[in-house]
């Protein structure tokens, strides 16, 4: 998760909700577990690390961003408006988890990372050493958002709270799920207004969810208790909306899957409606169908924070997070305003309202009158000027409880929230992914959620080849096929980001899945002996010497290449080769001791190796394997035919 946490950053993100995690981090999770073809669905719920991993990970990606910023990736000197960045932990699903020991520790090593940020000071390499002396951040979070899944009890929910809130010392915000609404105005919305009519909710998972009566209540309770701490509260909308499993993307043992992207945003806007009716002053986040076509709207409800995944699964990945800006950007120009405070009370046109409800009669507002009506607006100087700045806030508050009406009434109007605009899918072509070349769109990598999928190149190659067969004793080359690598562009996956979700496989136009068809390569050893059920390869490298441990077809290989030389063995347990790897020229051939009569090593198997292994260890394109400290070096020694577990 620490590239994932650079990514968004570099990309312009700076309210980071880390992925929620829970006492029970030893889950098992279907695969694949995202369906984000159009309306987005996933089967899963909870992180897949453990605490300990997850808890590297955070602290991990914390640390890049320091360096990111120290390094000047986005321009020269600090700039506290562009490089402030927060760190939302994310934890559930029930009041025991969450007390335990272990998830207690975890928050409290996020609110105080100092052993974390000093052991992994002590892992940067040393050709990065000027690192290792930086000022670290070590105060990771203090504010947590509690993720109520579907079924969590209301007295629960609220205990969780006032645990986090005063023993855990954190800043709180309840995720509420759209549930709340009732069946009825869900099922009335997602089809009646919308369309969807494949979609089909239960009336179970209304029944046990929070009631919007005990909602309201529970709010007010921790709402108290955070002003009495001198703490805040509020609330994040929403959830993933539980449906029937309806697609045919996920095990068929999964009765239920959960649905984000399109018709949640326009559901989650009139929860959002629902609350600032009935609680007009409870702080408010939003995350549901976020992107970068209604971003400004959501600006303009004065939501904070926004965050977005669903559109994020999407072609363009994090490179999709500048247009939010970019968007917004185009809106307050068309205003004249350059404040984000400013937007809020014009976006609408509904500033005069705003002024009238939050300002009382007299002088002042009609000076913050006039300054509206002015092509370019400053409402905060103007407030500042009188010496009434306190009121700003209460202004921009009120301005986006104006806003809400409309905004919401837009949306549950736009063809593009609606059945009929969401039933496409990503074209299949008539192709099948095969290990080496494919149509070269690279649509694979922007789409992994995890930047699992990389580049690498190869040189093209076209010949035919001998394999050796175990004859009387002896390695004699007979028939073998043709070799053809027709492409220099390739496609790779890195199995210490890989999670399986399918992601990649829904974007690819081929047939496939790059995720199951394109070479595989581990981060560690242990990783390639655990995973037997999946062919890969990992290296281990020390100056020109390349060690490499091979599985294709499920059959194991073992390759071992003197780069300075041009020479390499490849063994198979049975036979070994002595080869002229420069050339890709078996040299000589010899059955090791108790290899099988009729034993034969297919030669393909070393070229389809040696192929991918040069392209990785290519150091003018950066990638997972070239960039691990020693390429993942593991035990080294002479290679004999047993070397192939």
């Amino acid at each position: 998760m620490a590239q994932n946490i650079a990514l968004s950053w570099l990309a312009g993100a700076r309210i980071l909700e880390l992925k929620t995690v829970q006492a029970n981090d030893r889950l098992t999770i279907p695969r694949p577990c995202i369906d984000a073809a159009n309306v987005v669905y996933n089967v899963e719920w909870s992180q897949e690390l453990r605490l300990e991993e997850s808890l590297r990970e955070y602290v991990k990606g914390s640390m890049l961003v320091d360096v990111l910023r120290e390094a000047g990736a986005l321009g020269p000197g600090p700039s506290p408006g562009r490089d402030e960045t927060i760190f939302d932990m994310s934890v559930g699903y029930d009041l025991e988890g969450i007390r335990s020991p272990r998830m207690r520790n975890w928050m409290a090593s996020l609110t105080d990372a100092r052993a974390h940020v000093d052991a992994l000071r002590a892992e940067i390499p040393a050709d990065l050493g000027r690192w290792r002396d930086l000022d670290f951040r070590t105060a990771l979070s203090n504010q947590v958002t509690l993720s109520t899944f579907h079924g969590c009890p209301a007295d629960e929910i609220e205990a969780i709270g006032r645990f986090l809130l005063e023993e855990m010392g954190l800043h709180v915000t309840v995720k509420l799920n759209p549930t709340l609404l009732g069946r009825e105005t869900v099922d009335g919305l997602l089809h009646d207004v919308l369309g969807y009519s494949e979609i089909e909710t239960r009336e179970e998972d209304f029944a046990r969810d929070l009631h919007w009566g005990p909602a309201l209540e529970m709010v007010d309770r921790l709402s108290e208790a955070a002003r009495a701490l001198g703490r805040t509260f509020a609330v994040k909308l929403t959830n993933t909306l539980v449906v029937r499993n309806h697609r045919n993307v996920f095990p068929a043992g999964e009765e239920v899957v959960y649905l984000s992207g399109q018709p949640l945003h326009v559901l989650t806007l009139h929860l959002l409606e629902r609350f600032r009716g009935e609680r007009p002053e409870l702080p408010i986040s939003f995350s549901a169908g976020v992107d970068s076509r209604n971003f400004p709207d959501c600006v303009a409800l004065g939501l904070v924070p926004i965050t977005v995944c669903s559109d994020l699964l999407r072609p363009g990945g994090y490179a999709r997070l500048p247009r939010y800006l970019a968007r917004l950007e185009e809106r307050m120009r068309t205003l004249g305003v350059s404040r984000m405070g400013d937007f809020v009370i014009r976006a609408e046109g509904r500033g005069e309202e705003a002024v009238r409800a939050a300002v009382e009669p007299g002088p002042l507002a009609e000076t913050l009158l006039s300054v509206l009506a002015r092509e370019g607006v400053d409402l905060l100087r103007a407030l500042e000027r009188e010496g009434r700045a306190d009121l700003y806030l209460r202004l921009v508050a009120a301005a986006a409880r104006l806003n809400t009406g409309p905004i919401v009434e837009r949306a549950t109007a736009d063809p593009r929230y609606r059945a009929g605009a969401n039933r496409t899918a990503p074209r299949k072509i008539d192709s099948h992914l095969s290990l080496f070349d494919c149509i070269n769109c690279d649509k694979c990598l922007p789409a992994c959620p995890n930047d699992a999928n990389f580049v690498y190149e190869t040189e093209p190659r076209s010949g035919d080849f001998e394999s050796y067969r175990v004859t009387g004793g002896q390695a004699v080359a007979g028939p073998g096929g043709r070799f053809e690598v027709r492409e220099r562009h390739q496609i790779a996956v890195f199995q210490d980001f890989c999670n399986d979700c399918g992601n990649c496989d829904t974007f690819c136009p081929e047939e496939g899945g790059p995720y199951l068809e394109k070479p595989r390569f581990f981060g560690t050893l242990d990783g390639w002996h655990r995973w037997r059920e999946r062919d890969g390869f990992f290296l281990a490298s020390e100056g020109e010497g390349v060690r490499v441990w091979a599985r294709l077809g499920g059959r194991e290989y073992a390759l071992e290449i003197d780069r300075a030389e041009g020479r390499a063995v490849f063994a198979d347990g049975a036979i070994r080769l002595d080869i002229d790897h420069a050339n890709r020229r078996v040299l000589g051939a010899e059955a090791l001791p108790g290899a099988p009569e009729g034993h034969v090593l297919d030669v393909s198997a070393y070229l389809t190796t040696s192929l991918a292994v040069d392209g990785v260890l290519d150091p003018s394109r950066a990638n997972p394997v070239n960039c691990g400290p020693g390429h993942g070096a593991a035990q080294r020694g002479p290679l004999r035919g047993a070397d192939t577990a």
